[in-house]
C-alpha cells in the first residue's frame, strides 16, 4: 500500500517523458502469479533527437522495465522485480515465430532513492566504467540483464534531472526546482508540472498525512505553486468560472481520456462553489461513471 500513490505518480511522469521514444504501457499485466509491471517500454525504430532526456534515454535505447520504488527496495522486492522480468523473457520466448538473441530480451531498471552498500555488494551490482555511465548507476552481473539506479548517487546535471525527480528528500526538492526553472523558458515541460502538481494535491487531501508526505509535499510545492498560478492566470483571462471549467475539464481528460459531449456540458453548468470542490473530489474518482454518479448527486 505504501507504494500506490509513488507508483501512480512514477507511471503518469515516466510515460509522459517517454512517449516520443517509444511505445509505453503502465500497469501490465504478466502471467503467473508475478504481479503487473509498472512501466513496460519499446523504442521507436526511427531514430530521434533524445539529448534532452539524458540518463533516462540512454537507458530506454533498447526494450526494458522500469521499476521506480519510493522506498529503498527490500531484497525480495529486487528478487520480485528480476522474476518479473524473467517471466516476460518466457513471454516472449514462447510468442516468438524465430530464436531471440540477448540483445533482443528487454532489460530491468530498478530505480530506487538509494541503495546500500551491503546491497550492491550481496547483488554483485557494480558501475559500468567502460561504456560511460554514470555514479549511481548499478549493473547486475550481464546474464541477469538488470542494473540498480541509486538516485541519490547520481551527479547533478541536467541530464540526470528527469531521474532525480523521482528521489527522496534534497535530492528530489533540487531537482523539482531544477525543473521548475528549465519550464520558465519553454511550455515543453509544463504537462510535467501538471503531473507534479497534481501528485502533491492528491497527498495533501488524504487522510493520515505523515512525517514522509509532508516532506513530498514541501519538496513538490515550487512546481504545484507554479502550476496553481498558471491555472489562476488562466481563469483571470477567460472568466472564473470558463477557467474552472477549463481546468476541470483538463484534469479530467488526462486521467480518464475524451469526456461525452453530455457530461462535458453537465460540468459547464455547474456552478462555481460545485467546481472549485469537483476539482478536489475527482481525484478520488476511479473512473467516469464515478464522475456521474457525483453530478448525479448535485441535482
Amino acid at each position: 500500500m505504501t507504494r500506490q500513490p509513488h507508483d501512480q505518480f512514477a507511471k503518469e511522469y515516466l510515460e509522459e517523458l517517454l512517449t516520443s521514444l517509444g511505445k509505453v504501457e503502465t500497469s501490465k499485466d504478466v502471467k503467473s502469479e508475478v504481479r503487473e509491471i509498472d512501466v513496460w517500454f519499446v523504442p521507436n525504430t526511427s531514430s530521434s533527437n533524445t539529448s534532452e532526456l539524458g540518463l533516462l534515454a540512454k537507458m530506454a535505447a533498447t526494450s526494458c522495465l522500469f521499476e521506480p520504488f519510493r522506498n529503498a527496495p527490500s531484497e525480495v522486492e529486487i528478487r520480485s522485480c528480476l522474476l518479473k522480468l524473467y517471466t516476460v523473457h518466457g513471454d516472449l520466448l514462447r510468442q516468438a515465430k524465430r530464436s531471440l538473441s540477448e540483445g533482443e530480451l528487454p532489460c530491468l531498471w530498478i530505480l530506487t532513492p538509494s541503495c546500500s552498500s551491503r546491497m550492491l555488494n550481496g547483488f554483485e551490482a557494480k558501475i559500468q566504467e567502460s561504456e560511460n555511465w554514470v555514479e549511481g548507476v548499478y549493473f547486475l552481473p550481464e546474464l541477469l540483464k538488470g542494473a540498480i539506479v541509486a538516485i541519490n548517487q547520481l551527479p547533478v546535471v541536467e541530464d540526470t534531472l528527469w531521474l532525480r525527480v523521482l528521489g527522496k528528500g534534497r535530492t528530489q526538492k533540487q531537482a523539482v526546482e531544477e525543473l521548475v526553472q528549465l519550464s520558465e523558458g519553454s511550455y515543453k515541460w509544463d504537462q510535467l508540472l501538471e503531473i507534479l502538481a497534481s501528485w502533491r494535491k492528491n497527498i495533501e487531501v488524504k487522510d493520515n498525512v505523515n512525517d514522509e508526505d509532508r516532506e513530498l509535499i514541501m519538496n513538490l510545492s515550487p512546481a504545484y505553486l507554479k502550476q496553481r498560478e498558471e491555472w489562476r492566470q488562466e481563469g483571470l483571462q477567460e472568466g472564473r468560472q470558463e477557467g474552472e471549467v477549463t481546468l476541470l475539464l483538463r484534469l479530467l481528460r488526462r486521467r480518464f481520456g475524451e469526456i461525452a459531449p453530455d457530461l462535458e456540458q453537465r460540468i459547464t453548468s455547474l456552478s462555481i462553489p460545485q467546481l472549485e470542490t469537483l476539482v478536489d473530489a475527482q481525484l478520488d474518482f476511479s473512473n467516469l461513471d464515478d464522475l456521474v454518479t457525483w453530478l448525479s448527486a448535485q441535482s
